[in-house]
């Protein structure tokens, strides 16, 4: 099992720590027993991405990138500069997303979310060809925009052998979706997978959802993991589990529902029904309290837990 690097996001945000060095990452995964990275490569020199290849190939680990679509024609050789960046590294597969931010956070009607996935749209087939001219294969994150079977009909339209999807587990949640619905859904078109675990409660306005180490939330991982490796037998799993506090999805709300104009009703009913019956036993963890080396000491325990439960339960 790979580690994302968001895994690590309060000790990237640490200059010290110098995880937002691919190299320094790259090392310190090793030394966990990680098989390989997701994180940002950039547009790095000669020298730079060689001595990250051969690193990764010391440590018999696979690299994947993480890089954000075109903006505009403008934007297109920036997205060519990392995509060299990354072949150059070894990096066959990087992980994108169409939108920044939480749909039903951002937006406040289907229109306005409408009109913004046009560009994403358009970002899209503008990274096409770069993809394919360097044979990277990019992976579109279900990243709480697009529900799975339009994200599956987007990628179909693209229509290339080099775009394709990466499986969040946990993500689609946010949108009321079942974790093993939209697995299913996404696994053919599977390129990478953010491998996560969930814990969920009520609130009043809808319902929590927070990462948990793996094993110790709801998400039936064995079933998951066999369902990617029967649609994708080569497709890396890479641990995500950010520690933060948990997320409000405000699924009771109007303003939650102004930009899910198509979702029936049942999945609301089918979603409450899913959280009360896995509702965690006891609160659900949160760190926006604690210190910042306690902080960094739970996010260091849940990537170590998560990596133990992998080895010892899924075989990875």
């Amino acid at each position: 099992m790979g580690i994302v690097i968001n895994s690590y996001g309060l000790r990237r945000s640490d200059k010290e720590s110098h995880f937002d060095d691919p190299l320094t990452f790259l090392d310190y995964c090793h030394a966990l027993g990680a098989g390989g990275v997701q994180t940002s490569l950039g547009n790095r020199d000669e020298v730079y991405a060689a001595k990250l290849r051969a690193r990764a190939e010391e440590h018999k680990m696979y690299l994947e990138g993480s890089v954000r679509l075109p903006r505009d024609k403008g934007d297109v050789e920036r997205f060519a500069a990392e995509l060299r960046t990354a072949q150059a590294c070894g990096a066959a597969v990087v992980r994108t997303v169409l939108l920044d931010g939480r749909r039903y956070e951002v937006f406040d009607s289907a229109a306005a979310f409408r009109k913004a996935l046009e560009p994403a749209r358009q970002a899209l087939l503008l990274a096409r060809p770069v993809a394919e001219r360097h044979g990277i294969k990019l992976a579109v994150e279900n990243h709480k925009d697009l529900e799975s079977k339009p994200l599956v009909e987007l990628i179909k339209a693209i229509d290339s052998p080099h775009v394709g999807i990466c499986v969040d587990t946990g993500n689609s949640l946010a949108l009321l979706e079942p974790p093993l619905e939209t697995v299913e859904t996404l696994a053919p078109y599977a390129f990478s997978c953010h491998l996560k675990d969930l814990g969920v409660e009520e609130y009043a306005d809808g319902f929590l959802m927070a990462e948990v180490p793996l094993g110790t939330g709801f998400l039936d991982l064995s079933r998951v993991v066999a369902v990617l490796r029967k649609a994708k037998p080569a497709v890396r799993l890479n641990l995500e589990m950010i520690t933060r506090d948990p997320l409000k999805i405000p699924c009771l709300t109007d303003r939650y529902w102004a930009t899910l104009e198509h979702v029936p009703a049942h999945r609301l009913a089918e979603i409450l029904a899913l959280v009360r019956k896995h509702a965690a036993k006891k609160p659900l963890p949160c760190v926006s309290g604690l210190g910042r080396e306690e902080q960094v000491k739970r996010e260091e325990d849940n990537v170590r837990d998560s990596l133990r439960y992998g080895a010892e339960k899924l075989g990875m």
